[in-house]
């Protein structure tokens, strides 16, 4: 038996085989190791049976791992990975993702873009894995803001400002307006009675709110285009001021509503009068809140789609407030409650632009632009590209996600442009970087060679360790899909591209055998593949040039 010079391709632990294995001592487990190894016999498949440290190491028969793992990923294509027995008995799911959700004339902050860029992984993921997918947008396009906003539109509002840059001119008239009403009750007043007349149906109140969110969704539409995301329903809170009215009296028919003393409508989750535990759905003039309109949403929502799981994404400050729409839509009878989940995420501090705190998605997608626009005219290749701006924020939107995505979703992170946007590292740039390497190596020798291949020209360490790696990618999209989140493709991915960089070094193409640079060329091509389809999921779009 021969002592391993490379890692084994599959590693079995001898302690996962034995009962209750804390009590084994290593030595016993050396020598387990060593009686089982004897017994097992090489074949087609395996060619080397050694063992490690209380582990039994199997290698592949190299030209057989070689064959397999470049004919699958070339067969398979943007499916690779996918097909694994390891999804095999998964069955057909609609799932229901609500994600981004900002509110109509506030700031579309940090956190609106973590829930953009997290809640498009996870449809990608679920749709890859061949789940019928629904993504909503539930804007917060309700509530006390519209009597403020409608008020101060009547007060400081330009149409053509409207019409031109809805989102800006919304904001601007809101805080505007907003310091007014601290200053002059009267302000505060008919703030409070445009809403009322909002909620009554009011048709000229409701006329200019109308036009609020449709421009305000045109532009969103527009924005989300250059993130690369879209959304089947632009939903909103509007949208159940109604169905909320029903949600109230069910609950009350059930005895579960209790009026307090200030003449609002609460439920209390505990039953002993834990304060902790109470959630109020009525305000005293009647008027629905949040809550009331986040259960009417979960009941239509499964109504529509009949959905077998829905998943919020939001930030980690709204935990408990899921916990209590979950819990009351058990006790209002509701059994389908446990199939609705909360994803929730991290803080992001310190993201600024140039003109200050980040208050438009847009700020940040200029920024990110500008930004690697400066550090690509700093390389001398980037002359000759057909679209400079375009290229720079695909490459910025990669290195954004990367950032986000590398550690667990739940911790919080500190932000910063410079470790965003470095070139050498574990960055997005570096994946971009590869993707746009590695298909100029394709447009540079053509593709005639794709035909055939000798197996026994990829022996070389660098080749060995490409070829493991791309046979672990289904495990990799089990994990994310088994726990939702994406680090896991993104360590494998800066993995495979810092394998590819080692091998692009020393794996020369020019100057070689014909059927040596074929076979490279191949292994090249499988890299550049697996790497674009893992990008996509994530979010980002390759670039062939940069």
């Amino acid at each position: 038996m021969s002592v391993f010079r490379e890692v084994a391709d599959f590693q079995l632990s001898v302690d996962s085989l034995l009962e209750n294995s804390n009590d084994h001592s290593r030595p016993d487990i050396q020598a387990q190791a060593m009686r089982l190894a004897e017994k097992l016999k090489c074949d087609t498949v395996v060619s080397e049976i050694s063992t490690g440290q209380g582990t039994v190491n199997f290698k592949i028969n190299r030209e057989l791992l070689t064959k397999t793992v470049l004919q699958q990923v070339i067969k398979d294509g943007s499916k690779y990975g996918l097909k694994s027995e390891l999804f095999s008995g998964l069955s057909q799911k609609k799932i229901v993702v609500e994600f981004s959700s900002p509110n109509v004339a506030k700031k579309f902050h940090v956190g609106h873009l973590r829930s953009t860029i997290i809640g498009n992984f996870i449809a990608n993921l679920k749709e890859a894995l061949g789940h019928q997918v629904t993504r909503i947008n539930y804007l917060g396009d309700w509530g006390m803001q519209f009597g403020l906003l409608g008020t101060g539109f009547q007060l400081f509002g330009y149409e053509e400002k409207l019409q031109s840059n809805p989102l800006q001119h919304l904001f601007e008239v809101y805080v505007q307006v907003n310091k007014e009403a601290a200053d002059d009750k009267s302000v505060a007043k008919s703030a409070h009675e445009f809403f009322q007349r909002l909620e009554l149906g009011d048709v000229q109140a409701l006329a200019l709110w109308q036009k609020f969110r449709d421009l305000s969704i045109e532009e969103y539409i527009r924005i989300y285009k250059r993130l690369g995301v879209h959304f089947d329903e632009y939903s909103g809170e509007s949208f159940y001021r109604e169905k909320s009215q029903e949600v109230l009296k069910l609950l009350d028919s059930k005895g579960l509503l209790q009026k307090t003393i200030k003449g609002t409508a609460v439920v209390d989750l505990s039953g002993n009068g834990d304060p902790s535990s109470i959630c109020t759905l009525m305000r005293s003039d009647g008027t629905s809140l949040y809550a009331t309109r986040d259960l009417a949403a979960a009941i239509d929502r499964m109504d529509k789609y009949n959905f077998d799981t829905m998943i919020y994404v939001t930030d980690k400050g709204q935990k408990k407030h899921f916990q209590q729409v979950f819990q009351m839509l058990q006790i209002m009878g509701y059994d389908w409650a446990e199939r609705c989940h909360h994803v929730p995420f991290g803080v992001v501090q310190g993201m600024k632009t140039r003109r200050g705190d980040v208050t438009f998605l847009e700020d940040v997608l200029n920024e990110i632009r500008l930004r690697m626009l400066q550090n690509m005219a700093s390389v001398k290749t980037t002359k000759e590209l057909e679209n400079p701006q375009e290229t720079a924020e695909r490459v910025g939107l990669a290195a954004l996600i990367i950032q986000d995505f590398r550690g667990l979703l739940l911790s919080d992170y500190q932000f910063s442009w410079d470790r965003v946007l470095q070139s050498r590292g574990d960055t997005g740039v570096f994946l971009q970087y590869t993707h746009a390497r590695l298909h100029s190596l394709e447009e540079t020798f053509g593709c005639g060679y794709l035909n055939d291949f000798n197996t026994a020209c990829l022996q070389e360490p660098q080749s060995v360790s490409i070829l493991q790696h791309l046979l672990r990618f289904d495990e990799v999209l089990y994990r994310s899909s088994q726990d939702l989140q994406p680090r896991h493709i993104v360590s494998y991915l800066l993995t495979l591209s810092h394998l590819a960089a080692v091998a692009h070094k020393t794996l020369h193409i020019k100057d070689s055998p014909p059927e040596v640079a074929g076979a490279r060329l191949h292994l090249f091509r499988a890299v550049r593949s697996v790497l674009a389809n893992g990008m996509k999921l994530l979010g980002i779009t390759p670039v062939c040039r940069m």
